[in-house]
């Protein structure tokens, strides 16, 4: 694909890792802020919603710009603000300071998905896509416990000032790497409110928030699954993360190359594959080896199903992908989002921890019969 792929790979990376780095540092910033785990851990949440909607504005408002340009700038308040982090006096900066971050990253995804399939060549826009989305996976995967490790060594700020840095080299991988896109076709603002909202559209992104949420129903509890039901101990725990991220990255990237040869299919077979292996993974997780292997055809299954989301999103929307590919964006992390909440809900009244894995296959069945209805024309 070249080095423009690693640029943005890079930067999907960096700004991946932020969103959930406060998860295992909760404790250390609630002590040091004098803030409760619940709203320490709002500090998730507070970024999700500025995703949700800063991504969309932020397009908006730089839609005439350069595309290269705009990724720098994303690029530099992605750097400021993980700075700011780092350099909160209390809370309420540190959550404002999450909320300003976050207005990076929608819109980096979404821009950098339409350069991506500019710069992809024929028949491989979803393999393209693929690539860059495992940055944002490997970043879930492994970044997030590494940021913990450092922030448990030294301090929670440590993390921050961290992924700040790493900022700065990808920022100047973009500015190396990434061609100039002044050819590129102009946005119009008008064109692309009026693509997203198309019927068709709209289906995709809810097949964007059910699909993926169906991952995150399972993949949010993982941790307490595979040690009170599987027997591993904290340090497999984080061995097993290591090849669960090995599992993602193959199946973004077969997913990838599926979509590029048949585009829903791959997505109703990923879904399949999804609920099949969620559903299995619900029998076999009290057994070791048994939910070990299930749990990584599981991941392999569950991530293909990525590339594919974002493409469908983007080729609903017909010339006009940009805001689209964008609000995509906010419907992958509201998958996210409804996913933890779906699982934390089976937990909180005490079903047990095979039945996240069972809620994970009604979600995942839930976004097979909404693509399927949109196979049908719908």
């Amino acid at each position: 694909m070249g080095s423009w792929m690693l640029a943005l790979a890079a930067g999907a990376f960096c700004i991946g890792m932020t969103e959930f780095l406060p998860m295992g540092l909760l404790p250390d910033i609630a002590h040091s802020l004098h803030a409760s785990i619940p709203a320490t851990g709002n500090l998730v949440t507070v970024y999700a919603l500025g995703v949700v909607i800063g991504g969309p504005l932020v397009v908006a408002l730089t839609i005439r710009l350069p595309r290269k340009a705009t990724l720098l700038g994303l690029m530099g308040v992605f750097v400021l603000g993980n700075a700011l982090c780092a350099l909160a006096p209390d809370y309420g900066m540190l959550a404002a300071a999450r909320v300003f971050t976050a207005l990076s990253h929608g819109s980096f995804f979404g821009i950098g998905a339409v350069v991506a399939l500019h710069l992809a060549p024929p028949g491989q826009s979803s393999r393209a896509l693929a690539l860059m989305f495992t940055g944002l996976t490997l970043a879930n995967v492994l970044g997030v416990p590494l940021g913990t490790l450092l922030g448990q060594l030294t301090d929670w700020r440590m993390p921050f000032w961290t992924v700040s840095a790493c900022g700065v080299l990808a920022l100047l991988a973009v500015w190396r790497f990434i061609p100039d896109l002044s050819h590129m076709p102009k946005p119009d603002l008008r064109a692309e409110l009026r693509a997203v909202t198309r019927p068709a559209v709209l289906l995709a992104m809810a097949i964007t928030v059910i699909g993926f949420g169906g991952v995150f129903t399972v993949f949010t509890y993982i941790t307490p699954i595979l040690q009170d039901q599987s027997g591993l101990t904290p340090h497999a725990v984080s061995a097993m993360l290591v090849a669960l991220g090995i599992a993602a990255t193959i199946g973004l990237n077969i997913g990838g190359k599926l979509a590029d040869w048949k585009l829903m299919p791959t997505i109703a077979l990923s879904l399949i594959g999804m609920a099949v292996m969620s559903a299995l993974f619900s029998w076999t997780m009290s057994a070791t080896w048994p939910a070990l292997v299930t749990v990584f055809i599981w991941a392999v299954a569950s991530f293909a199903v990525g590339p594919g989301l974002q493409t469908n999103a983007m080729q609903r929307a017909g010339d006009s992908p940009l805001m689209a590919s964008t609000v995509n964006q906010s419907a992958f992390n509201l998958g996210n989002a409804g996913g933890a909440f779906l699982g934390g809900a089976v937990i909180h009244f005490e079903l047990g921890l095979p039945a996240v894995a069972l809620a994970g296959t009604a979600v995942a069945l839930c976004g097979l019969a909404l693509t399927l209805h949109s196979m049908r024309g719908g």
